[in-house]
């Protein structure tokens, strides 16, 4: 499983697309709601029940790139949760988020998915090192690769957020330890979480040895994607921010998650992150997320942006964005699923900044504005378009 690449360039097979092989996905946080809904959603649309929306990889520009079909991949996945996926799936309905009758539509394929979700860890009580969790986890992505006779493996976290770890912690947080079991295992990865992943210092030279595609950090899918399309819109219009807040409130598992400011605080950088790339500073104004668990899956995110006009007039734009966080997300996570299983099956390795599109905080390289990493992720289609 493992690819024999250097930092640009091929494996030593030709980088010709070969779809008759399937792929799997591994799902770090396989029990909850971006997994679930993900896993239900590919099944429906593979079968014909639901159309592809917002699924940027199933648009007329990347007809042709060799990815993967949705009727290739195989779920698996890592969780410290026991719910089963179509128990889940069918709390989804009820709260508005999957279609209400779609549960019990891909109830084979859910339970198949849930028969392949491994416990992860550490839990509370685990006296296992770091090693022998990563030699685990690593064990079982192996293993579900073999059974299923698959072609290649992605793994993508999309796990509840955690604090980034402080300097003298002598352990791996947890999402370093399932990001280091992937490279271990072959697979290529990708962090929807603000989580630290790959980005631990302590495996800065694994990551450049693994010859392995991996992409990004924190997926963009709401409040953050509406200020990487309005930011450069002030900057090109010449139209000077002198501030800009926001607030999100939001409930589930996110919700909770986020209610410890440690773990708040991880998630704000990504989101600040596009104001101070685009700027060159950030602007004045802070990110406040509040944990409303009567919202259920559901959030609402608004900004304040103050700006100058012409002579120094002041004027005031506010948005408002309500939507459900794990349907904006899933199909981004099987996006990424297909466009890193074609990155490493065309030889590519180490970060790939062309998919910066669907992060926050992307690999080095990237615009932050929208439109323009968008053209990056477009001309990326077209090179793996002419490897196939």
């Amino acid at each position: 499983m493992t690819a024999h690449a250097d930092r640009e360039g091929r494996t030593d097979a030709p980088g010709r697309a070969d779809n008759s092989g399937r792929t799997g996905v591994w799902f770090i946080g396989a029990r909850g709601s971006v997994a679930t809904t993900a896993t239900a959603g590919c099944a429906a649309i593979a079968a014909g029940l639901h159309p592809p929306t917002g699924m940027v990889t199933e648009t007329p520009p990347f007809a042709d790139s060799g990815l993967p079909p949705l009727t290739s991949l195989v779920f698996g996945g890592h969780d410290t949760l026991d719910c089963p996926l179509a128990k889940r799936a069918e709390v989804l309905a009820e709260g508005g988020v999957l279609p209400h009758r779609l549960p019990s539509a891909v109830r084979a394929e859910l339970d198949a998915a849930d028969a392949e979700i491994r416990p992860g860890g550490p839990l509370p009580g685990d006296t296992r090192t770091d090693e022998e969790l990563i030699a685990a986890f690593a064990a079982d992505l192996t293993d579900f690769a073999h059974r299923h006779e698959l072609a290649r493996t992605v793994v993508i976290n999309v796990s509840s957020t955690e604090p980034a770890p402080g300097p003298d912690d002598p352990r791996l947080p947890a999402s370093s330890l399932y990001a280091a079991a992937a490279l271990r295992a072959g697979c290529s990865y990708a962090n929807f979480t603000p989580s630290t992943g790959l980005r631990a210092p302590a495996l800065t030279d694994t990551v450049a040895d693994c010859g392995l595609p991996h992409a990004g950090r924190d997926g963009k899918t709401g409040q953050t994607l509406l200020r990487s399309v309005l930011a450069p819109m002030f900057l090109q219009r010449a139209l000077p921010v002198r501030a800009w807040s926001g607030s999100n409130l939001l409930g589930g598992g996110d919700g909770a998650a986020l209610a410890d400011p440690a773990a708040a605080a991880a998630k704000n950088a990504g989101k600040e992150r596009v104001l101070t790339d685009t700027f060159g500073t950030a602007p004045e104004g802070e990110v406040h997320i509040d944990d409303v668990p009567a919202m259920g899956d559901w959030k609402t995110a608004w900004d304040h942006i103050a700006f100058d006009g012409f002579l120094g007039s002041r004027m005031v734009l506010q948005t408002i964005w309500q939507g459900c966080d794990s349907a904006l997300a899933a199909p981004l996570a099987l996006d990424l699923a297909r466009l890193l299983a074609r990155s490493h099956e065309a030889g590519l390795s180490g970060p790939r900044p062309e998919l910066g599109f669907y992060f926050k905080d992307p690999d080095g390289g990237t615009s932050a504005a929208l439109a323009e990493q968008y053209a990056t992720l477009l001309a990326f289609a077209e090179r793996l378009r002419g490897q196939a």
